[in-house]
């Protein structure tokens, strides 16, 4: 195996860890919110807003996973439906006061969460690791095997 495709090898493996390892703090975050409803919070409020197929197809989820994800949003009341104002037709997904509350809690506890597990880490490290997870995560849609 080349030094390449051992490297690939370690990322993947990585990666995997690193996502089960998302998975698991974010119910120690908050009970109610998995980390796929913490992402959907987050880019609601990025997005001020958006329809739940736009969320389905930004992040190549089934559109049942997602509608079963917003069901569960909305009965907990961290999210509601309003028309949008130029197609009634259409509903958008925005974020409640308490969506917005438990958002920002969590969001300040993940990024504690990082600081104290990165705090070592040297400062060109730190950059450099950035710049890495954000070339790997605007490569093409479908390019990570997910």
């Amino acid at each position: 195996m080349s030094a390449a495709e051992s490297a690939v090898e370690t990322i993947q493996r990585e990666m995997t860890i690193f996502a089960r390892r998302a998975r698991a703090s974010a119910g120690r975050m908050h009970p109610e919110l998995s980390l796929v409803s913490y992402t959907l919070l987050g880019h609601l409020e990025e997005r001020d807003g958006c329809r739940a197929t736009d969320l389905a197809v930004h992040y190549a989820l089934d559109k049942s996973t997602v509608s079963r994800q917003v069901a569960a949003l909305e009965r907990a009341a961290l999210i509601e439906r309003r028309l949008d104002p130029e197609d009634h037709r259409v509903q958008v997904l925005h974020l409640t006061e308490a969506g917005r509350e438990i958002l920002a809690q969590v969001t300040r506890s993940r990024r504690a969460a990082f600081r104290e597990r990165l705090a070592e880490w040297p400062e060109e490290d730190l950059v450099r690791f950035a710049a890495y997870l954000e070339r790997y995560n605007a490569g093409p849609a479908g390019a990570d095997g997910e």
